[in-house]
């Protein structure tokens, strides 16, 4: 493993750019027709590191019903509210740019941002994420939780590829 850590966002969105209902019901992405995991474990085996907002970290431990399904990765939960840490995460209250830049410059594979919004917003302002792998499903939700927040700022990105997974397509970019 080398220190040219990229941090990825890997997330999948509705057609018209949600990635969850506005109660956090991700049931619109459990009824398309996917092509085995969709190419999770494939992604899932370049990262070693997971940073989580608050929120997505509470929402996953209440889905999954206290059972943590990123175990065997560094967990990094930011928290305005907790700087503590258990079993299988520790929570950060310092600054997003500062602890990111720390950990990307240490050994190891791939830096996964899961969640959006809020959290994603101040990676994008701050020009840390490298690059965008964004799942489309087809469905128009209509409303919810947008993947991303209304910016005052630019970001050009690259198309590195696109993959089809049945009903889904994968959208790979890489930040200019």
């Amino acid at each position: 493993m080398s220190n040219n850590r990229k941090l990825v966002l890997y997330i999948a969105i509705s057609l018209d750019g949600y990635i969850a209902t506005e109660d956090d019901s991700l049931e619109w992405l459990f009824k398309i027709e996917g092509e085995g995991d969709n190419g999770y474990s494939e992604f899932y085996n370049t990262v070693d590191t997971i940073l989580i907002g608050r929120r997505t970290y509470d929402w996953i431990i209440e889905k999954e019903k206290g059972k943590f399904p990123y175990k065997n990765k560094k967990c990094y939960v930011f928290s305005k509210s907790e700087n503590d840490k258990n079993e299988n995460v520790e929570f950060i209250s310092q600054d997003v740019a500062e602890f990111t830049n720390k950990i990307k410059s240490l050994d190891g594979g791939n830096i996964w941002l899961v969640g959006g919004g809020n959290l994603l917003h101040s990676f994008i302002k701050e020009k840390l994420v490298d690059e965008f792998i964004i799942t489309v499903a087809p469905i128009l939700i209509g409303h919810g939780i947008p993947l991303f927040n209304k910016n005052d700022f630019e970001l050009e990105l690259k198309l590195k590829g696109m993959r089809r997974f049945n009903q889904f397509v994968e959208l790979h970019y890489v930040v200019k």
